[in-house]
């Protein structure tokens, strides 16, 4: 009897263990650029203009403009779209929110992501610019292939973001 006890137990709290899903990754990414926080939200500002100075990103369709509810679609360099839409838009605090709606493994190994772009003043001068944001892998499946599992996912956005961001500080800086 008490062999069966042990067994239950250990049924009763394994199992919760593997059925655990994905948990969310953080991804953060930062820049300083030599230039007054109010030029750099004029160039980084407007949600459908990231391919202006995102080298990854070949062409925006975007609609809604600035406002909650605003969606774009990304066409990478390769050729992979993404659908995104606009959760949180506040000029005055220089800060955009958003999330992706329709998820493309060719475009970035991850199932499901919300982001946000912020501009700052920066303690030494000009303008820190911070994107980060909560990243899904995009195999949710308990054992996901190495191109689909965390590090793959965390490894493409972080790239992604800092391209983005060096790309902007280039955009920027070259003026």
């Amino acid at each position: 009897m008490r062999l069966c006890v042990l067994a239950a137990l250990a049924f009763v709290f394994a199992t919760p263990s593997l059925a655990h899903g994905p948990t969310p990754l953080k991804v953060d990414e930062t820049v300083t650029i030599a230039a007054d926080p109010q030029k750099v939200w004029a160039v980084a500002g407007s949600f459908g203009a990231i391919a202006k100075w995102h080298p990854n990103i070949k062409s925006v369709q975007a609609t809604g403009g600035d406002a909650l509810g605003g969606e774009r679609i990304l066409t990478f360099q390769n050729g992979a779209t993404l659908k995104e839409s606009l959760d949180e838009f506040d000029s005055t605090a220089l800060k955009y929110s958003y999330r992706m709606m329709d998820p493309s493994l060719d475009a970035l190994p991850v199932s499901s992501y919300s982001m946000t772009l912020a501009v700052r003043p920066a303690s030494s001068g000009g303008a820190e610019v911070e994107w980060y944001g909560r990243i899904y892998r995009g195999d949710t499946g308990n054992e996901p292939p190495d191109n689909l599992n965390d590090d793959a996912a965390r490894t493409a956005v972080g790239s992604f973001l800092r391209n983005g961001l060096q790309g902007l500080k280039a955009k920027l800086e070259s003026k």
